[in-house]
């Protein structure tokens, strides 16, 4: 599935958690979704805690950080974090 498809795939809502990225109009953030992959939780794991989702959703949520922090740098975000 190309970058595009998966990314087509997050959505927002204004209505579900203040408007930030959801998967496919579900009430489940990328958000939540990178904290869990980021705490060690397998793909596998996490679909089956919530079986709404489906593999392309857990890739879809990767691509999205990938496409913002593309767009960033390292540097920024340790200057942000020293000054607070």
């Amino acid at each position: 599935m190309t970058d595009q498809r998966l990314l087509a795939r997050i959505t927002y809502d204004p209505e579900i958690f203040g408007g930030k990225p959801i998967i496919r109009g579900m009430r489940i953030s990328v958000e939540s979704i990178l904290s869990l992959l980021a705490q060690g939780e397998s793909a596998e794991a996490i679909i089956d805690d919530h079986p709404e989702l489906e593999p392309d959703d857990i890739r879809a949520c990767l691509t999205y950080a990938h496409a913002v922090i593309a767009r960033d740098s390292l540097d920024a975000v340790r200057r942000t974090r020293q000054a607070t």
